[in-house]
């Protein structure tokens, strides 16, 4: 079974987030969720993406990454939107990754320093249509590093324009897309071996 450090999305920790962490917990994976907003949750994704400005994305990683710390190697880095920024920022590097899966966001390999590790195993999922994913280069981005690691890495997407789809606590989720997503994360947290 994995072990799986799950980052919530610009909301906060909320019940949703919460409930997916449960369901990988029940199929028999160790799931942790640190809240990187310190308690903090927010009724819409702009008042949650003006919490991080104010804080520094900066900061996001680096909670993430003190949240990584005191884990053990061997991990799936997991993120929802905004929490893709830590996920992705350890899984490609802090030695040691089993894999990744960035839900709803993507960002430049370039970004955290240089290409994907070929080692590491990574899913990537979201809405063909969300203003958020398709429309802020997210999917660009997604397409880029699914052609630079075509052996790790994966693109799925999902028809729809809703974003965080995947948290079942908020208006936007898409049930059937959540379940489809969740079938697939199952399926490759099968796969991946510390």
């Amino acid at each position: 079974m994995a072990e799986v450090l799950l980052f919530h999305h610009a909301q906060g920790l909320t019940p949703g987030v919460v409930e997916f962490a449960d369901t990988l917990r029940k199929a028999g994976h160790t799931v942790h969720t640190p809240d990187l907003f310190e308690g903090q949750v927010f009724g819409t994704v702009e008042a949650g993406v003006e919490h991080a400005r104010t804080i520094g994305f900066g900061t996001v990683v680096e909670r993430g990454r003190a949240a990584a710390a005191e884990l053990p190697a061997g991990l799936v880095y997991a993120g929802i939107s905004l929490g893709v920024l830590p996920a992705q920022a350890l899984a490609q590097n802090r030695p040691g990754a089993a894999g990744a899966l960035l839900l709803e966001a993507c960002v430049p390999a370039e970004e955290f320093g240089g290409a994907w590790p070929a080692a590491v195993p990574v899913r990537i999922h979201g809405m063909s249509d969300d203003p958020s994913f398709a429309g802020e280069g997210d999917l660009d981005a997604a397409r880029a590093l699914v052609a630079s690691a075509p052996s790790a890495a994966e693109l799925f997407l999902y028809p729809g324009d809703s974003h965080l789809f995947t948290d079942s606590s908020l208006p936007s989720y898409d049930p059937s897309a959540a379940a489809l997503l969740t079938e697939r994360v199952l399926a490759f947290l099968e796969t991946v071996t510390p």
